[in-house]
């Protein structure tokens, strides 16, 4: 890095919700910033989530929404910048939104509208974006960093990280954030998909392959093995839609559930959470003994789940053959339906990465790493993430925030 640098006072690297977010924040504070990406089209992942329409924060988000090795660590960052302050931003920008479900909110129209407003207050307060801009090579002298980028030599006395995970490689994640951090001494707890379907092998496999579409509202509970090296009190659940795919299972409840399953570890489904299938078929029961139990249970079930259920779970006969305690049994297994995942469907659709940068070795209220002066991680390549709905945006404006505050 030998030719005279480009002198700014930060720069940022990852132009997606935390890094576009943080260089317009830095920018009104009146730093020079230099916002770098690899990708043709910035805030991709803005772009393509909510269904096009941006999930954009969760008005309950509090630290409890949050998996990390330190669930304490995002304490200061979410409180710092607020779901309601984000919110005040898009009203500011005339930027229409609802709530959709569980204090979900969603743009009414494209998500674009939210890329639009990032870029115009980067505009606004002279933050430079550079796209299509490979990352050669980073380093660290006595006045602050240099970075390699484009054919040219950058130069700031802070450096922030705003790169992402490794989910979803075809809109252009890596896991360069990752290195960067190892490169600078800092401690990467394993990255892993996460808010992603799991997969199955044998008849569990078969049986969602022909059950391809089918949807409930759901339970469904993970067991308690080790989380991140640590055994949690009791299960994790979550409620929420559930759907058979021709690879296993997903849905919403299925996405949260996937943050907290381990390979090897089973999951449990309450397939019909708002109804008590015991009473319901010893009702049906009494009204008529000659119907068959695949057909009582489509009351609580949709048709074709009570049939493959049945058929799976071998339950043949009319209700007269049922005694209370086989209808107990299978009420039992309705509530409580056991399966133990092969795997995920990976990165490719994974909404996010579990793990990331240590936050060990992070300040939690200035996002700075506390043996590199100058050096900022932000985002979801920290190890902190979110439930599904809002929560992982929410993370990332409150610590791009946070780390705009302190460079």
């Amino acid at each position: 890095m030998s030719q005279d640098p480009e002198s700014y006072d930060v720069i940022a690297l990852g132009a997606g919700a935390a890094g576009l977010f943080f260089a317009a924040e830095a920018g009104k504070r009146g730093k020079r910033v230099l916002l770098l990406d690899h990708a043709k089209k910035i805030g991709e992942k803005i772009r393509i989530s909510g269904g096009g329409r941006c999930n954009f924060t969760n008005i309950h988000a509090k630290p409890e929404n949050f998996l990390s090795q330190n669930p304490k660590f995002c304490i200061s960052a979410l409180r710092g910048f607020t779901a309601q302050d984000f919110i005040k931003r898009v009203d500011a920008a005339g930027i229409g939104w609802h709530e959709k479900h569980l204090g979900q909110l969603f743009c009414d129209d494209s998500a674009q509208a939210i890329i639009d407003m990032l870029v115009r207050d980067c505009e606004s307060h002279g933050v430079t974006i550079r796209t299509e801009t490979e990352i050669e090579r980073v380093a660290r002298g006595n006045t602050g960093f240099a970075v390699a980028a484009g054919g040219a030599v950058h130069a700031a006395p802070a450096l922030v990280v705003a790169t992402g995970g490794k989910s979803i490689p075809k809109i252009g994640a890596t896991g360069f954030g990752y290195q960067l951090a190892e490169q600078f001494g800092l401690k990467v707890v394993e990255p892993r998909p996460a808010l992603v379907p799991l997969t199955f092998e044998g008849a569990i496999k078969d049986m969602a392959k022909d059950l391809s579409g089918v949807s409930v509202p759901a339970r469904v509970t993970a067991s308690p093995e080790a989380v991140f090296g640590r055994r949690r009190k009791k299960p994790t659940a979550f409620e929420d839609g559930f759907l058979f795919t021709h690879r296993g299972l997903s849905g919403p409840s299925i996405l949260q559930i996937s943050s907290y399953w381990r390979e090897g570890g089973g999951v449990t489904v309450d397939l019909s959470p708002a109804n008590d299938v015991y009473e319901t078929l010893r009702a049906r029961r009494a009204k008529g003994g000659k119907t068959e139990i695949q057909t009582a249970l489509s009351e609580v079930l949709p048709r074709r789940l009570a049939q493959s259920l049945a058929s799976h779970e071998g339950w043949r006969g009319n209700l007269a053959d049922f005694s209370d305690r086989k209808l107990r049994a299978v009420a039992d297994r309705v509530h409580g339906w056991g399966v133990r995942p092969a795997g995920s469907e990976g990165y490719r659709t994974a909404e996010v990465t579990l793990g990331g940068v240590d936050t060990d070795g992070l300040n939690s209220k200035s996002m700075e790493a506390k043996d590199v002066p100058g050096l900022y991680f932000i985002g979801e390549v920290v190890d902190v993430t979110g439930w599904l709905g809002g929560y992982n945006f929410q993370w990332a404006w409150s610590s791009a925030y946070a780390a705009a505050r302190s460079v």
